[in-house]
């Protein structure tokens, strides 16, 4: 094969990838149509009619249940704001400890300080990226309160053995299903596996409305406490006759009209955009199997994954070289998805940086100078951020694990073989990268 692109070589591919857009006419028309009604929103932040939003908002809520088959769903201006949302649903109180993965988007270890609650991190699968049941169970204490267990990349998180170590322990459990809708472990929806689940309509996610999220439980008291936190509860408690005012200090986390009509369209796209993305990973793998340094995405068995990304391993050993050196290589032989020509090749070694090594966790400083909410643990507590506390999880980011998003529903045949190309050449010419 020709030299390779990051050695001076001409790339695999220069024009751009095809972008992931899913919005269309449809999405079109029916933002058309809420303008053309002139109401944008329709909360009041007072108890009666209005206090549950507008014809667009409803409406989306209830197809979101009826697909996902949650007794509730609750709209919400984003993910962040739905998982805070929910940490105050189920009662954290300062001082308690939440158990977090450290591999996740920064907001879902956030969540809990809104509240008080400090984020004790457990450590991942090393199989499936999400938290680990084993992890988990080492750093339950008195003082645990919840689990939040983010469905990484696009897999669900071990629920049975989850939920059942929550159980026994009398914990909350919150889904972050961010990355994972139409996910299924063992024909139940992802993002409906803990007492609530939380879904991201962010840009970038599987369907989107630009920002955006939805809260879903089965149990009518979390519903309720989310809509009041959703909207300013604190002016809602009295008319509605709420007597438990634990956590209802409100926000304004409420969701547009336009935001909700353009929910309503993607959420009718969802199964397709997921048949499509699945029928890409499968072209792909046929052809990265045949690298042996490379070990594709482990499914467990019962599990459907979505592939938010296509997350594999890479044996530095085998290869002879680092993963990082591999990493940028395929990504000089490769260019960038139209539309998102200033976030670079999308392929990454590692994912986020393990978010304990974070200043806020390292300093210890959240609200205010004095250390609040980790001045709350006590000294037989022994909180501890330092590096090393998940292994797993740093092991996966320093040495093993990248990223890519070429499988998403609009690439096409021509795309995915070039990509193949890509990877193939680099392996090929391994040696030349010492």
């Amino acid at each position: 094969m020709s030299k390779l692109a990051i050695l001076g070589g001409t790339p695999v591919r220069s024009h751009p990838l095809p972008g992931y857009r899913t919005i269309g006419a449809e999405e079109q028309l029916a933002v058309e149509q809420v303008l053309a009604s002139g109401a944008l929103s329709r909360y009041l932040g007072c108890w009666g009619e209005m206090f549950m939003g507008g014809p667009q908002v409803r409406a989306l809520e209830e197809e979101w249940s009826a697909h996902f088959g949650a007794r509730h769903a609750i709209a919400v201006n984003s993910c962040t704001s739905g998982l805070m949302c929910a940490i105050g649903a189920v009662g954290i109180e300062p001082g308690d400890e939440v158990i977090v993965p450290p591999y996740t988007m920064s907001a879902t270890v956030m969540a809990p300080l809104i509240y008080g609650g400090i984020p004790i991190f457990a450590d991942v699968c090393p199989q499936t990226f999400c938290i680990d049941a084993e992890s988990i169970q080492k750093k339950i204490t008195p003082r645990t309160k919840a689990i939040m267990a983010v469905d990484l990349f696009g897999h669900p998180y071990n629920a049975p053995i989850i939920n059942a170590l929550a159980q026994k322990h009398g914990l909350r459990v919150i889904e972050d299903c961010a990355q994972a809708p139409g996910a299924r472990l063992h024909q139940r929806y992802a993002g409906c596996l803990g007492d609530v689940g939380v879904f991201s309509l962010n840009y970038h996610k599987h369907i989107h409305s630009g920002e955006g999220g939805v809260v879903v439980t089965d149990d009518d008291d979390l519903a309720d406490r989310v809509r009041l936190i959703r909207n300013h509860g604190e002016s809602v408690a009295e008319g509605k006759g709420v007597k438990n005012l634990v956590n209802l200090v409100g926000f304004n986390f409420r969701m547009t009209e336009i935001e909700a009509a353009i929910a309503r369209c993607q959420l009718r796209k969802l199964d397709n955009v997921n048949a499509l993305r699945l029928e890409n990973v499968h072209k792909l793998e046929r052809a990265l199997a045949n690298i042996p340094a490379i070990t594709l995405p482990v499914v467990h068995q019962g599990a459907q994954h979505v592939y938010y990304v296509h997350a594999c391993l890479f044996d530095e050993q085998m290869a002879g070289i680092h993963r990082n050196r591999f990493v940028a290589a395929v990504a000089a032989e490769l260019p960038v998805f139209q539309g998102r020509e200033a976030e670079g090749v999308k392929i990454s070694s590692g994912y986020v940086r393990p978010l304990y090594l974070l200043p806020l966790f390292q300093q210890r400083i959240a609200f205010g100078s004095q250390g609040f909410p980790f001045s709350l643990s006590p000294p037989e507590a022994q909180l501890t951020y330092a590096k090393g506390i998940c292994p797993v999880t740093e092991q996966l980011h320093e040495h093993k694990l990248f990223l890519h998003e070429f499988i998403h529903p609009l690439m096409e045949e021509q795309d995915l073989l070039d990509v193949i190309h890509a990877f193939e050449k680099v392996w090929e010419n391994r040696k030349d990268l010492l």
